[in-house]
Order: C-alpha cells, then sequence, then structure tokens
C-alpha cells in the first residue's frame, strides 16, 4: 500500500472514527445519567452529540454501510435515552423548584385538592423520542404531526393548569429538538 492510498484510507477511518467514538461517548453521559442524575452528564450528552451533529453536517467522506448502520443505531438509542435526562434538566431550570412532583412522576396542580397530571411522562417521551427520529431517520418527517398530534389529544384534558401547560410544552419542545438532533446525525452521515 502506497503511502497516497494509506492516507486517503485513514482519512475517513478516523473521521468516521471519531463521530462514532462522540456518538458512543454521548450514550453513555446519557446512560449513567440515567441512573444517576447529574447535570453535568447530560450538557456532557448533548455536546458530544451536537459536535458530532456538526462533523457530518459539514462535507465528509462518504460512509460505508457498517459505519451508517452503527451511527444510527447510536442515534436511537441516544434519542431514546438521553432525552429524557435533558428534559428533565431543562424543565428544573425552567421552573426553579415552584412545581411539586407527584408520587406518580406527575405533577401536583391545585395545591387544595392535590390533584397529579401529567403522569408517564417519562414513558411518553421515550416513545415520542423514538418515533420521532425514527421517522426522520426513515425519510418521513410529516409523522412527527402525527406524534405530536397523538400526543396533545391524550393529555389535552390535563392541561387546565399553567403548570402543566408549561411543562407540556417546554418538555416536549425539549424532547422534540433531542430527537430532531440524533436524527440529523444519521441523516447527514447518509449525505440527505
Amino acid at each position: 500500500m502506497t503511502s497516497t492510498n494509506l492516507i486517503n484510507t485513514l482519512g475517513p477511518l478516523s473521521f468516521w472514527g471519531t463521530v462514532l467514538i462522540l456518538a458512543v461517548l454521548s450514550l453513555v453521559a446519557a446512560a449513567i445519567t440515567l441512573r444517576t442524575p447529574r447535570r453535568w452528564l447530560v450538557v456532557v450528552s448533548a455536546a458530544t452529540l451536537v459536535i458530532a451533529v456538526l462533523m457530518v453536517a459539514v462535507p465528509h467522506p462518504a460512509a460505508n454501510t457498517l459505519v451508517a448502520s452503527l451511527i444510527g443505531v447510536a442515534a436511537l438509542a441516544i434519542s431514546a435515552t438521553g432525552g429524557g435526562p435533558a428534559v428533565m434538566l431543562v424543565l428544573a431550570l425552567a421552573s426553579r423548584g415552584s412545581v411539586t412532583e407527584g408520587s406518580h412522576g406527575g405533577i401536583l396542580v391545585n395545591e387544595s385538592s392535590r390533584h397529579e397530571v401529567l403522569r408517564g411522562g417519562t414513558t411518553i417521551g421515550l416513545f415520542e423520542r423514538f418515533a420521532t427520529t425514527a421517522a426522520i431517520m426513515a425519510g418521513f418527517p410529516e409523522a412527527v404531526a402525527v406524534v405530536v398530534a397523538i400526543k396533545g389529544v391524550g393529555r389535552f384534558t390535563e392541561l387546565d393548569a399553567s403548570e402543566a401547560r408549561e411543562r407540556f410544552i417546554i418538555g416536549t419542545l425539549v424532547s422534540l429538538v433531542w430527537a430532531c438532533a440524533c436524527a440529523a446525525l444519521f441523516r447527514l452521515t447518509l449525505g440527505a
């Protein structure tokens, strides 16, 4: 193998190796923060995801099928794993402790009756991010409107209180942005 061939081979290998390492770091940081919530791990997960997306957003060497597949699997895993902690971090920053959490994962509204709303948000968010990321990865971004519509209709009766509306909007937007970033990692890898 000549030195020119070696350089031409190592260039794409080092590029895609770096993208895969960044994706794995994002996934690992997100997975760790699921067990032990730490803000800095959410920031590390988000930052490494953003750097990987930026890398594939500029002109880059073509990805082979194996690399594209690995990045696709990583994108789905990061979407499902990292989105929840990102949503919780942004909600904590937005509410600054002004919202009381219920025993079933929701929030308590109407302090007099202590009515818990928005229960199951973690599970719903996981499915929302997975469906959003998968739809965009498959080239069917129109499906995101269906996901948002189903979520909105399902939560409609719980959105009477301003605290619930605020958390619903913030959580949904953060979740969708995270899912779209993960899908962008894959789509831009393909050059799409």
